[in-house]
């Protein structure tokens, strides 16, 4: 955040993200590439996505990249989908102002199962964390 509280602007070639309810809009705002391909994610950490040591609780790092996840599984297939395995590794720590990027990968589709993993990398590509996950697209029932 600026000086003045108001929220600082993505870097260039992110733009924000629709929210897609409560969840969403209380822990965002979140960014997505404007890029053609681009998979990435990104969000600033803000004071609510912290832990009481002033750097990005691991929850919050987690829920931050299952949203990245499902828009790779949703770029990849066009179908909404919802995890069904998702686990972390943590190598660093985010501190509040920071620049939180996610960066996606398919892995493979199966079926209706999707394999996906992201680096998770701060402003000056410092990787914090990995993410690995299963989701399943979901099917439209007919009516």
């Amino acid at each position: 955040m600026s000086e003045d509280g108001a929220l600082k602007p993505p870097p260039p070639g992110f733009a924000p993200r629709p929210t897609r309810g409560k969840f969403s809009i209380h822990n965002g705002p979140s960014y997505l590439a404007t890029g053609e391909g681009d998979l990435r994610s990104g969000i600033w950490v803000l004071d609510r996505h912290c832990n009481g040591m002033g750097f990005m609780h691991g929850g919050m790092i987690c829920a931050f990249a299952d949203s990245a996840l499902a828009w790779a599984v949703w770029s990849a297939t066009e179908r909404m989908s919802v995890t069904i395995k998702l686990t972390m590794e943590f190598m660093g720590i985010v501190p509040e102002g920071s620049w939180l990027e996610a960066h996606p990968q398919v892995k493979g589709v199966d079926g209706d199962l999707v394999h996906v993993m992201a680096d998770m990398k701060t402003e000056d590509g410092a990787l914090v964390a990995r993410a690995d996950a299963v989701f399943r697209s979901l099917r439209r029932r007919k009516a």
